[in-house]
């Protein structure tokens, strides 16, 4: 892997053939988000299904909202693509679908597909797409309280608190 950061590739890059990218009101789909990853070069594919849980720091959550600055978020999802393409070159197809709106607890909130012919470069490239997701895609998630409350956060600031 060499050490050019997401900041070195094109702000606006463009999107591969073979990658997809999407925010949606609607339920994600584990078997879309396979197909579309799918390819006779592959050797590999990796899958990333991030869901609702039930707790948080342990308050129970009954639910997540997340918002997004769609136009934005797809931009990131684009130069996230690039910037695998230029770590791992070998890799066939980047998918990443990402939720909008209310979701309960268990239900999928992000998927993220890397399909490539060798399995270790697939699941860097699958950890890499995630991580920098969370860290600069502008989603911000609704966190409901079993308590009725409820707080307002990026999914980035989540991360930086799940590390700590």
């Amino acid at each position: 892997m060499n050490s050019t950061t997401l900041s070195q590739v094109p702000a606006l890059a463009p999107q591969q053939e073979g990658d997809d990218f999407r925010m949606t009101f609607a339920p994600l789909s584990l078997e879309e988000v396979y197909a579309l990853a799918d390819d006779a070069a592959n050797g590999a594919i990796v899958v990333m299904s991030g869901m609702v849980r039930n707790q948080t720091d342990g308050q129970p959550v009954v639910a997540l909202e997340y918002q997004a600055y769609e136009p934005m978020a797809i931009q990131v999802f684009r130069q996230i693509s690039a910037q695998i393409r230029h770590q791992w070159s070998d890799v066939t197809h980047v998918v990443i679908h990402h939720r909008t709106g209310k979701l309960q607890v268990g239900e999928i909130s992000v998927l993220v597909a890397i399909g490539c012919p060798h399995r270790a470069e697939a699941f860097a490239a699958c950890k890499y797409a995630i991580d920098t997701l969370k860290h600069n895609a502008p989603i911000w998630k609704k966190e409901h309280w079993a308590d009725g409350s409820t707080s307002w956060v990026s999914i980035g600031a989540c991360e930086e608190q799940e590390h700590e």
